[in-house]
Formats: structure tokens, C-alpha cells, sequence
């Protein structure tokens, strides 16, 4: 049986979205300079705080959060709180999701460059 073609169409465009992404990164990264310092402060050094902030992509509720990241409640409750205050998240906290995006390996790179 042959590929759908529409998964098949999908597929390509999701591939092209992430080359796009990989290419527009310097740009996006130089716009957001300020924003990706602010958030590394808020987040600091704490494994959990970062793996949980690299889960709020809009589609995992705080607790489904805290499962994955294995964070705190009430240092997730925080860490929402602090970056609702910097601007760094959009308006549902229930559902919290970064206002800007990053990389998967953003908090890799200590530098308030990137």
C-alpha cells in the first residue's frame, strides 16, 4: 500500500519548518537577546527549573509539568509566577508557554548571547 500523500505533504512540511527554524535561529536569538538573559536569571542553575521550562510549549498543564520535570509543585508555581511577572510566558498559566522560542539545547550555553 502506498504513503498517504497527505502525511507524506506533512511530513515535508515539518522537515522544512524545522530547517527554517534552524536557519532563522541567530535572528530570532539576536531579537530575543534581552528575553533569553531575563529567562536564564529566572531560571538559574536548577535542572528541574530548566527541563520544566523547556516543557512549556502551551499543551502540558503544570501538573503534567511537574510529572515530566519532576519539579516541585510549589517550585513550579514559582517558577510560573517569575516568568508570567518577566513576560516570558503568554497569558494561560495553566497551560504555560514561552513566549519566545528556544532551542531544545538553549540552557546548554551559559552565554546571555544566544
Amino acid at each position: 500500500m502506498a504513503d498517504d500523500p497527505v502525511n507524506e505533504i506533512l511530513g515535508v512540511v515539518c522537515e522544512i519548518r524545522d530547517l527554517v527554524r534552524v536557519m532563522a535561529e541567530p535572528a530570532i536569538a539576536e531579537r530575543d537577546r534581552k528575553y533569553r538573559t531575563e529567562l536564564r536569571g529566572v531560571v538559574g542553575k536548577s535542572l528541574v527549573s530548566r527541563k520544566a521550562v523547556l516543557l512549556m510549549d502551551g499543551t502540558r498543564s503544570q501538573r503534567l509539568i511537574h510529572a515530566e520535570a519532576g519539579i516541585d509543585e510549589g517550585q513550579l508555581s514559582t517558577l510560573v509566577k517569575k516568568l508570567k511577572s518577566a513576560g516570558l510566558l503568554t497569558v494561560d498559566r495553566k497551560e504555560p508557554k514561552l513566549s519566545i522560542p528556544i532551542l531544545p539545547n538553549f540552557f546548554e550555553s551559559e552565554s546571555a548571547d544566544e
